[in-house]
């Protein structure tokens, strides 16, 4: 009877350990209640560095991780057509110039003999003829003036579209952030609106996270939440919630959620409110806790 009830015994006790270590090692308790957990990748919003018209690059100062400012020349481009296009220009409104300098002195000697014809036939010794066509004289050339000046401003607008294209060839930076992509090099001819180089503003980073279908109703936008990285665990960055999908998708492969069971989600992001010596950077995976309870404390995650 003994050798009959070892085995039952030795798979009660097995039963009992598994049940203890599963507790101890493997059960997870939950967050309290008012707490949302969830994980996801950091991104940011990429910005292009691209050039309005073709051209061959010339120099490229920076390379990928560099951090940049606002206004940084970042690309230095070369296009003989545009070169050629301002000095043409240039030479066109210079000539124009010449022309207008030229009408306005005539017209200063036509406005000074009609008005010495005109004081000559008051005194009578001019005749009204005489008068007559040195006002004439004087209406055309004030006439030929106001026509070289419009069309010096045609010349002066011309010259300043080329000036323009000419200084969109250097590319500079829209705004501060960090080179996440060198996409060509120099001596590459590129296309008119072809990226050269992609930015991130380390300042403004978000975290995706996907939220079960039956915790979503818990949040709205606006809420604080914590986020943690696995390299600074107990070094939380705030953020708050900036977006939440009104569509549920299936749970991306890459995304745990607490309830394996859960297949639908809703996306949510986390804009990060302070991104201390940018230690967060675009594709990390991080963890968060959304709170939407304000008398619960925080708590970190639990997996």
């Amino acid at each position: 009877m003994m050798k009959k009830l070892i085995p039952l015994f030795a798979l009660i006790v097995i039963a009992i350990g598994s049940w203890w270590a599963y507790t101890q090692f493997v059960e997870v308790d939950p967050l309290p209640d008012g707490l949302v957990q969830a994980n996801g990748r950091i991104e940011g919003d990429m910005v292009s560095v691209s050039s309005k018209y073709p051209g061959r690059i010339a120099r490229i100062t920076v390379e990928e991780g560099d951090s940049v400012s606002t206004g940084d020349v970042l690309v230095e481009l070369e296009a003989g057509e545009i070169e050629a296009k301002v000095r043409q220009a240039e030479q066109a409104a210079e000539a124009v110039r010449h022309e207008v300098e030229a009408v306005s002195s005539q017209c200063e000697q036509t406005e000074r003999d009609a008005k010495r014809y005109e004081e000559l036939y008051a005194e009578g010794t001019a005749t009204k003829r005489e008068a007559e066509q040195a006002q004439l004289a004087d209406t055309v050339a004030q006439e030929k003036r106001t026509a070289a000046e419009a069309q010096l401003n045609q010349a002066e607008a011309a010259y300043d579209e080329a000036c323009v294209a000419q200084d969109e060839m250097t590319l500079t930076a829209p705004s501060d952030g960090i080179v996440t992509n060198r996409l060509h090099e120099p001596g590459v001819i590129i296309a008119a609106g072809s990226p050269v180089l992609t930015l991130v503003n380390m300042d403004k980073l978000h975290l995706k996270v996907y939220v079960p279908e039956n915790r979503i109703g818990q949040l709205r936008l606006g809420l604080p939440a914590k986020i943690y990285s696995d390299a600074f665990p107990d070094q939380p960055y705030d953020a708050t919630v900036s977006y939440i999908s009104s569509r549920a998708e299936f749970t991306p492969k890459e995304v745990q959620t607490p309830d394996e069971r859960v297949k639908l989600v809703y996306a949510v992001k986390l804009a990060v409110t302070d991104n201390a010596e940018h230690r967060l950077s675009p594709g990390i995976p991080a963890d968060a806790v959304i709170r939407w309870d304000e008398s619960v404390e925080w708590a970190k995650p639990r997996w």
